[in-house]
């Protein structure tokens, strides 16, 4: 059920309308070297087998998992002998983002020549696996998961075709089984026809038709896409993240259930969601960190599924609670002072001075122990460097627990400019 043109292609209508700019070049023979990305079943393989057809090219395809360089090299050798006999190659490249830079390099002169018109498939962001020399003599085409209302399309298809589908077993079936399968596949519209072949010599042993209890059979053990270490995996993540810190809870909920309904290691959701209450919440809600940290506990203790409802719960907790990165902010321009001063010395009232030697240097002289000042703070001294003067990092964010810090903190440092001011005018 491959399709054998261009209109008989499902999904991809950004790129593949009618006038659009790569349709045109496909249907004109007037094809560029190109990298295909997108997730499983989306249509890359068959892409790339159309643009050979109405380019009048040959069709060679590598896997990057399975071809090493002699066989790259070998296929580019083949390209060369049939390019100088007129005749041009369109060369599919599986997984393209598997080869290292060293094949990747190899395929660079073939391309600048027009020996091959080079087609890369990919599930992995192109900017990140592919060397910046391919990717400046390719054109990135982004592709889509295909929607399971044009998977339901492509499944009618093959119901219907007699020559490559199933359309002379008079498979029965009605359009709420087969937006069950169009569902179940994902988005990926490999995946589907598989599901309907295997529901429909399923159907044939109960008179031909596919019914709820035959796709009960089909669909119990499927699973959704993901990829635990690629561009899908970082892209959930990152959502998950963006929900808790948009307080949208029930979003944030959403993402944790498919992160880990697509196999993502529990304790990896505990640390990031640790990382969200110290990086978002903050001092608004000191006790989201306890949470955080209590639910990694609990999933270590009782496994899933039974710890699993220990990090929904600190997610929907994270997600509603008052939020700051007041404390995170205050770090982060902390750190950028010390790049930007250097190693600065100690100021001498806050060195301790363990030694006679080292008090008789001056070691700790003019310290006021605040205990013994009034209000239990003395506030005409300095905490910094004297090269610097005082700074303020921290600033609270007017939500949850920081109101109350914010103000104390406002108080104090006004008294602290105002008794460094006095002292200044007495000489101190």
């Amino acid at each position: 059920m491959r399709p054998a043109s261009i209109d008989e292609m499902v999904g991809q209508r950004r790129l593949l309308a009618e006038g659009t700019a790569l349709r045109r070049a496909i249907e004109g023979g007037h094809v560029h070297s190109m990298v295909l990305w997108g997730p499983p079943g989306c249509g890359k393989t068959t892409l790339a087998l159309l643009l050979a057809k109405y380019a009048d090219a040959e069709f060679r395809a590598i896997s990057a998992v399975l071809s090493g360089l002699p066989e790259v090299r070998k296929v580019l050798a083949e390209a060369e002998h049939r390019f100088v006999n007129g005749r041009r190659t369109v060369l599919f490249v599986d997984e393209v983002h598997r080869f290292n830079k060293v094949q990747q390099d190899a395929f660079l002169p073939h391309i600048e020549r027009g020996t091959i018109l080079f087609v890369g498939a990919t599930t992995e962001n192109p900017s990140f696996e592919l060397n910046s020399a391919l990717l400046s003599r390719c054109r990135v085409h982004v592709l889509e998961a295909v929607s399971a209302e044009d998977i339901a399309v492509a499944l009618r298809h093959a119901l219907d075709d007699e020559g490559r589908g199933l359309g002379t077993q008079a498979v029965e079936v009605d359009d709420a089984c087969l937006d069950q399968i169009a569902r179940a596949a994902d988005g990926d519209v490999r995946r589907a026809l598989t599901l309907l072949e295997i529901a429909a010599e399923l159907a044939a042993e109960e008179g031909g038709r596919i019914t709820e209890a035959t796709l009960m059979q089909v669909l119990a053990d499927r699973t959704r896409r993901f990829d635990k270490g690629g561009e899908q995996f970082y892209d959930q993540i990152s959502a998950l993240h963006k929900s808790v810190r948009s307080s949208n809870p029930d979003a944030a909920l959403y993402w944790l259930a498919r992160m880990l309904d697509g196999g993502c290691d529990p304790v990896y959701l505990a640390r990031r969601l640790t990382r969200m209450a110290v990086e978002d919440i903050g001092l608004a809600d000191p006790r989201a960190l306890q949470m955080a940290t209590d639910a990694w506990d609990t999933y270590e203790r009782l496994g899933s599924p039974e710890g699993d409802l220990a990090l929904a719960q600190v997610a929907i907790y994270l997600a509603s609670t008052a939020k700051s990165n007041a404390a995170y902010a205050a770090f982060k321009a902390a750190r950028a002072d010390v790049r930007e001063f250097g190693t600065q010395d100690v100021p001498m009232h806050l060195r301790n001075a363990p030694t006679k030697l080292m008090k008789s240097l001056g070691y700790s002289k003019g310290y006021q122990y605040d205990h013994d000042a009034e209000g239990g703070i003395a506030l005409d001294q300095t905490g910094f460097p004297d090269a610097m003067g005082e700074r303020v990092y921290y600033r609270p964010v007017e939500r949850g627990m920081e109101i109350k810090l914010g103000e104390k903190l406002g108080r104090l440092r006004e008294k602290r400019e105002r008794a460094r001011r006095e002292a200044g005018e007495r000489g101190d």
